[in-house]
């Protein structure tokens, strides 16, 4: 097949599956609604594949090709179109296999829900929406592709539409997202201002002459056009990938179903925003400025972020979290510049990350649905694949040497470390930090859910057993790369020049080239190397402090969480995030909403206009009919008294 018929297949193959799961359900069945489903992805995912080893080997180049033209006017026209070169081949890649891996667990995961026809019609919907994204060549259909997976997502968070707290957080995710829609469209807009298409690489070709160009936003103040673009631009990535502020939903995403979670979480929604930046390195090159608020808005995130996973109790919510703290550290990777740094993490995170969240629904399956670790303990002798495969998953989740998080994770600290961005030094410190919190909140969650004393009820513990193959068989497909994949690709990935097709940097603001003249030889060495180097001795220091408090002095947590009360307090009411949107967001809207209805609506329209507007006719006609007596001198009288009138202006006018 040519590229072009593989690239169609590769993007509608699960829109055809998600449309006929969807409409003919009923008719197919469940066996149908999965199977047509995991042809569809298995097909993108094969092919994705076989793209991605083609551009690794040299037998592709770049594909940039319109399909289709959606519109035009005037000098502009908007096209449905694929762009794909090494970055995009990886990302599709990754999307189409972690999906795919959430497919077929899925069939165990959700064997007794009555809704999975419509879950596996919407996850297949996901996949495509993602694909999308990825692959467009212009911000038009980048648009499409990003409303889509936000759409989607709110479908899937409130799966369970019956349940209020899933309904609030579909409606959470949505209009958060919303919020940073509204920059992202600002900056689209005015890369259409600016460069007068919306065409990817016209724009990327015009943007060194764009450099110097100005706006004016307040007043006399002067912008750069290019800091306004990337910021704007950035604000919708801090809502799809979670930065803070925006970052308030992905918690609470947790409502969905547990497959659901892993794909936004490792593949989907949250990788968008990461993926964008990347893309538009160009553009993020000619601001500073820009850089260097990416970089800091990802410092506080990856280190904040991370801190709440150390008080949280649901399994769930402390993988979130640690999401969040990763993200973090794929958006400090962009701010310094280490745009394949960003990519490779969120490669490598990927599986990882789905590793554990589908270990997490593991265990929750086997609970009967129980997510609070403090009623587990001792699950590795009833789920031995599922702990075997939630040792591996957190092992890379910490940046152990040798483990796939280890070479993306210092990687991102080396480039950090060497970058010359203003607030560099801050960002450093961050992600230093960051490596011992993640180590504390990791094994913390190890030992609470498979180790110590079984704390479940004794109806949970005799029917505890290991989840069936369609579960586990995902979990060792996925611990497989979280092992080997940084092995096989840090070398291409960053040092070989591999996304040179896709990413534009500055000679000057090249950190991973950097690194890779003066810090790597090979994989082994580079391993070898973390074993000295001050993020691993950080890592060893959360690893003892989570030993020694759950394994080795279990009464140690509660005297330090009463010690620590207001630290914990903080920490548990998330910097007050979510209650000061609930305050001033939520309820003052709510508040706005009835005094515009009890002035606006109720007194000026009702009050005034409405039923004032029958007052005053009912005034007149009231008058009217006082003076219409039927006494014919009153109408004699009120002649004469006109004609009065009409010759007394006449005479004195």
């Amino acid at each position: 097949m040519e590229m072009k018929t593989i690239l169609m297949v590769i993007a509608f193959a699960p829109l055809v599956a998600a449309a006929i799961a969807g409409l003919f359900g009923r008719q197919i069945g469940r066996v149908g609604a999965h199977t047509v489903t995991i042809a569809a992805v298995g097909t993108s995912c094969f092919l994705s594949i076989k793209v991605l080893l083609q551009f690794i080997n040299g037998e592709a180049s770049a594909f940039n090709e319109n399909l289709y033209t959606w519109m035009v006017t005037g000098d502009l026209s908007m096209h449905v179109g694929f762009m794909v070169d090494s970055l995009t081949a990886v990302m599709m890649s990754v999307v189409t296999f972690v999906s795919l891996m959430v497919h077929i667990y899925t069939i165990g995961y959700m064997s007794e829900d009555s809704g999975y026809q419509r879950f596996f019609s919407y996850i297949s919907l996901f996949t495509f929406a993602m694909l999308m994204l990825v692959m467009s060549n212009n911000f038009m259909q980048l648009f499409f592709g990003w409303e889509a997976v936000g759409l989607v997502s709110y479908l899937l968070i409130g799966f369970w539409y019956k349940k209020e707290s899933a309904i609030f957080a579909n409606m959470k995710a949505f209009l958060v997202n919303r919020v940073g829609d509204f920059g992202f469209l600002l900056g689209i807009g005015a890369v259409l201002l600016t460069f007068g298409t919306l065409d990817y690489v016209e724009v990327f070709n015009q943007a060194p002459q764009m450099a110097n160009e100005t706006i004016n936003i307040f007043g006399d103040k002067q912008w750069s056009m290019m800091t306004f673009i990337c910021i704007a631009l950035f604000i919708g990535a801090m809502g799809k990938s979670a930065q803070a502020p925006l970052h308030v939903w992905l918690p609470d995403s947790m409502e969905g179903p547990t497959p659901i979670s892993a794909l936004i979480h490792a593949a989907t929604m949250v990788t968008a925003g990461i993926f964008m930046v990347s893309r538009m390195s160009p553009l993020f090159e000619m601001s500073d400025t820009a850089l260097s608020f990416v970089m800091l808005i990802g410092a506080f995130t990856a280190f904040f972020m991370g801190l709440i996973g150390i008080v949280q109790n649901d399994i769930k919510r402390v993988i979130a979290y640690s999401t969040l703290s990763q993200l973090g550290y794929m958006t400090v990777a962009l701010g310094v510049s280490a745009y394949s740094a960003a990519i490779f993490h969120l490669m490598t995170h990927a599986f990882f990350k789905a590793l554990l969240f589908l270990g997490a629904g593991s265990v929750i399956i086997a609970m009967h649905h129980k997510q609070d670790m403090q009623e587990m303990g001792g699950l590795r002798k009833y789920m031995p694949i599922t702990f075997a495969t939630a040792w591996i998953g957190t092992l890379a989740l910490t940046g152990f040497p040798g483990f796939s998080g280890f070479f993306s994770k210092d990687v991102i600290i080396e480039a950090t470390h060497l970058s010359e961005r203003w607030g560099s030094g801050v960002a450093y410190i961050a992600v230093l930090l960051g490596v011992f919190v993640t180590a504390l909140y990791s094994f913390r969650l190890l030992y609470l859910t498979f180790h110590g004393k079984e704390r479940m009820d004794h109806h949970t513990k005799e029917h505890l057993h290991e989840t069936p193959w369609v579960v586990t068989l995902p979990l060792i497909l996925l611990a497989i790369p979280s092992i080997a994949i940084g092995w096989m690709t840090i070398e291409p990935m960053l040092f070989g020049g591999f996304m040179s097709d896709a990413i534009h940097i500055k000679p000057a603001n090249d950190v991973v080239k950097e690194i890779g003249l003066y810090h790597f030889e090979s994989p082994g060495g580079f391993a070898l190397h973390g074993l000295m180097a001050v993020p691993f001795f950080l890592a060893l220091a959360g690893f003892a402090v989570a030993t020694y408090i759950y394994m080795k002095k279990i009464s140690l947590a509660s005297k330090l969480k009463k010690k620590l009360a207001p630290v914990h307090r903080i920490l548990d009411n998330k910097y007050g995030f979510d209650s000061f949107n609930q305050k001033v967001f939520a309820n003052g809207s709510v508040k706005l909403g009835e005094a515009l209805w009890k002035w606006s609506d109720s007194k000026l329209i009702d009050g005034w206009i409405v039923n004032g507007s029958t007052k005053a006719i009912n005034a007149v006609s009231k008058f009217i009919r006082s003076i219409q007596s039927g006494y014919v001198y009153h109408y004699a009288l009120v002649m004469v008294v006109s004609v009065i009138v009409f010759i007394g202006l006449y005479v004195f006018k």
